[in-house]
């Protein structure tokens, strides 16, 4: 697991919420493909399995988000929080 030691007795869901901060802070912008996954990542771990229809072909940018988020599912919140918390800490490397 990443992240100092003083992170291994804070609740998941602290340091979950701590790398949502951090993560609007990053020093260099993130690519779109781990955009994506960073949204996937959080939508999983806040809302559970992706919810309602595919958007339309027209709506690329929506399609996207949906086809990231929908690819975890069945992925627990915990282990969402988990990956989101690991991506966040190499970002910041």
């Amino acid at each position: 697991m990443t992240g100092s030691a003083a992170d291994a007795g804070t609740p998941l869901n602290e340091r979950f919420q701590r790398a949502v901060a951090e993560s609007k802070m990053l020093s260099e912008r993130p690519d779109n493909a781990t955009l994506l996954e960073l949204y996937a990542l959080y939508k999983q771990a806040t809302a559970g399995d992706v919810d309602g229809k595919r958007p339309g072909f027209t709506d690329l940018v929506g399609r996207a988000k949906w086809d990231a988020w929908n690819a975890l599912a069945g992925t627990s919140s915990d282990d969402a929080m988990q990956r989101y918390v690991d991506l966040v800490e190499r970002l910041k490397d």
